[in-house]
This record gives structure tokens, sequence and C-alpha cells, in this order.
């Protein structure tokens, strides 16, 4: 039998054995963070932080430059996903940055 075969069956093993009871499973609980909500300046300042362009900026969130540029005049915010990643990027600029840029992308990061 080959490794993978054997992994699911065990897998399988323990599934059932979970089920009748036999065996405790394993449970694993999340608590996510509230959303942080940005200010305009606030945006800017995270986007110019990390040396992008608002070009760049709005390929990064993938929304358009001019939905980048309503959310830096304050015409407009931020919301949802879209503060999730500008999080990630404010606190973690290399790993947000090496999830989603291509080193063959046209785009130049500083």
């Amino acid at each position: 039998m080959s490794k993978v075969f054997e992994e699911l069956e065990k897998g399988l093993k323990e599934a059932i054995q979970i089920e009748k009871g036999e065996l405790k499973g394993k449970k694993t609980v999340y608590t996510f963070l509230p959303i942080k909500k940005y200010s305009n300046k606030q945006v800017k300042k995270i986007r110019n932080d990390a040396g992008m362009t608002q070009n760049v900026f709005a390929n990064y969130m993938g929304v358009s430059v001019k939905t980048v540029e309503a959310w830096e005049r304050g015409t407009n915010h931020p919301v949802g996903s879209a503060c999730r990643l500008i999080n990630m990027l404010e606190n973690q600029k290399d790993l947000a940055l090496k999830l989603t840029v291509s080193t063959n992308k046209k785009y130049r990061i500083k």
C-alpha cells in the first residue's frame, strides 16, 4: 500500500472512532480581532510607507485607482476585507507583499 492510502485509511478509521464516541475529536477555536477602521490619512500613510503608488496599491487591494483616490480623499472608506489587507500591510509589510507580489509583474515597489 502507498503512504497516501495508509494516511487516508488511518484518518477514516479515526473519524469512525470519533463518530462512535470511542475517540475524542480535536476542536480548534479561532477568535478574530475586530476589523480596524482606517481614515483617509492612515490609508495614504500606509500606502506611502509601503512605497506604493496609488496604481500599485489599487492592484494590491484588488480595487480601482478611483477607489483608492476616494479613500485618500475621505469621500469613501475601506471596509471588510479591504481593511484586513490594509492591516496586514501596516503590520506585516514583508509578509503581505510576499504573499501578493510576483517578481515578474510590471509594478515596482521600493
